[in-house]
């Protein structure tokens, strides 16, 4: 989104861009958000942006049972969000989709570690 001193600015150059989303983008984006709405989830999903893990060190790091994780993870492969791969009796699960790669950054960009919104940061000179 350009620079813009104004958000009137900004949703005018939106605006001007992209073509008003379809009803099939608009619940696939909702039914991806709603994915990951649940902290554990998005924990997940945040951990495997960072490398490939197996379920139980996930279980670990996120706090809760390898059943519950493995339950997310299922939820999270078949919604195309992770994938897994096979290393002998362990799977491991990775984020390949640049797209994820890239929302996943952004909520944590957006979000200050008390939970408040973070301050956008200052412009940059030209």
């Amino acid at each position: 989104m350009p620079n813009s001193s104004s958000p009137d600015a900004a949703r005018t150059a939106l605006s001007r861009r992209d073509p008003e989303p379809t009803r099939a983008q608009l619940s696939a984006g909702a039914a991806t958000f709603a994915l990951l709405a649940s902290p554990p989830r998005l924990h997940l999903v945040w951990l495997i942006t960072h490398g490939a893990y197996d379920v139980g060190t996930l279980a670990t790091r996120v706090g809760i049972s390898i059943a519950t994780v493995s339950q997310h993870l299922s939820k999270l492969r078949l919604a195309g969000v992770i994938t897994v791969r096979r290393e002998g009796r362990r799977h491991f699960y990775t984020v390949d989709d640049p797209h994820v790669l890239t929302l996943v950054e952004q909520i944590f960009d957006h979000i200050a570690p008390d939970g408040s919104l973070a301050p956008d940061p200052p412009p940059t000179a030209p």
